[in-house]
């Protein structure tokens, strides 16, 4: 799989920049973000009637598996509070199967980090070695368990080590189904009146379609039986897999991004296809173009934005911004993290791993490179960020 979202530890001359517009639909089309400062918290573009991601504010506060900050991933009690705390998109969920077929929220496959499944003797003959793309990894799998099965298991903290006051609520909250978040997705709308957006993300699709368990095609049905397949619905798909992608693409009308590990990583269909590129590749003007072709924007790890140094230090920002807002995409990077261990060295405050860190400092340092949202384990520091660099 190489380097993940879990993994993570241009050009300023872009400015505050409402660059979502109309680079998000339709495949070439122009962008409408030109250089300027937003004057206010929560810019949008459109009327927000109809216009799809154009509607979201900028930059966009994206809730990474909700508010995990505070509450177990992939829980209904973190998207809610990543609403509370003033999500614009709620990033609901990773999708992995199960043994019949259903999509659930989980971060991966491997479910011993993320669930009580340990503490169910019942389940302890399936403890399971398996090359998970190319990376021996032991544990229980999605696959290996029935829907049934797994909502007898009970959500824990993945980083207790980093998050021991999210280990609080180990054992509250079952597992989701993606169905269930697309009818969750609806009923917050009603409650909450106004549109709330999901940001799924499509884990490993290349291993599950070896699998016989395919998941672009039960994503697609799933969003067409609830009529939120077209380019206007408040949908993202993910992936970090670009084949994925380019077969939602002609399944669905959604916008889609190509998520983007280290410089040096290649993504696993890649791998398993000889596709020589690497995510160098992908993120020239010329690789940026071809993903133009198919989806809407790029979710790109933060290094990818501004590099580090040896001490973990921000370096110089790279072209990227620019380069990808010149080939009509947005860019959602990830992930920024309140505690000090996640934050660039010089954000980072005492060596407590479960302390804060000048998260508002990191930031301000990358909306100032143009980028158009990012992803948070901390909506609320990201909301509050985003107010005072709009209005600085």
């Amino acid at each position: 799989m190489g380097t993940r979202k879990s993994d993570e530890r241009a050009d300023g001359g872009t400015g505050r920049r409402a660059v979502l517009g109309a680079a998000v639909l339709g495949a070439g089309g122009a962008v409408l973000g030109l250089p300027g400062t937003a004057r206010a918290a929560g810019a949008r573009h459109g009327d927000g009637h109809g216009d799809g991601v154009r509607s979201l504010p900028v930059p966009t506060v994206i809730g990474h598996r909700g508010a995990s900050g505070y509450r177990p991933e992939h829980t209904f009690a973190s998207y809610e509070l990543a609403l509370d705390l003033g999500a614009d998109i709620v990033e609901a969920g990773d999708l992995v199967p199960t043994k019949d077929g259903h999509l659930v929220c989980r971060h991966e496959p491997e479910i011993g980090g993320t669930t009580d499944v340990a503490d169910h003797r019942e389940f302890a003959g399936r403890r399971r070695t398996k090359l998970l793309d190319g990376v021996s990894t032991t544990g229980w799998f999605t696959e290996d368990f029935t829907l049934a099965e797994l909502k007898t298991l009970r959500a824990t903290e993945r980083i207790p080590a980093n998050r021991p006051h999210n280990a609080l609520y180990d054992g509250r909250w079952e597992i989701p189904t993606f169905e269930e978040v697309l009818r969750w997705q609806n009923e917050q709308t009603r409650k909450r009146g106004k549109q709330v957006w999901i940001y799924p993300e499509l884990k490993h699709p290349t291993y599950f379609r070896k699998l016989g368990l395919g998941t672009e095609e039960r994503l697609a049905r799933l969003l067409r039986k609830y009529g939120k397949d077209r380019k206007n619905s408040p949908v993202i798909i993910q992936s970090f897999e670009p084949t994925s992608i380019q077969r939602m693409n002609k399944l669905v009308g959604n916008p889609l991004a190509v998520l983007l590990s280290g410089a040096d990583s290649r993504p696993w269909d890649f791998v398993e296809t000889g596709d020589p590129r690497t995510t160098a590749d992908l993120v020239t003007p010329e690789g940026l173009k071809e993903i133009a072709s198919y989806a809407q924007g790029i979710g790109p790890t933060l290094d990818l934005i501004i590099p580090k140094d040896s001490a973990g230090r921000l370096t110089e920002p790279t072209t990227l911004v620019r380069d990808a807002h010149r080939a009509g995409l947005i860019l959602h990077p990830y992930t920024m993290r309140n505690e000090n261990p996640f934050l660039p060295a010089e954000f980072r405050k005492g060596d407590d791993p479960d302390a804060y860190g000048d998260a508002f400092g990191a930031f301000r340092a990358y909306f100032a490179t143009g980028i158009d949202g990012v992803f948070t384990d901390n909506p609320d520091t990201g909301v509050l960020a985003r107010e005072d660099f709009v209005n600085d």
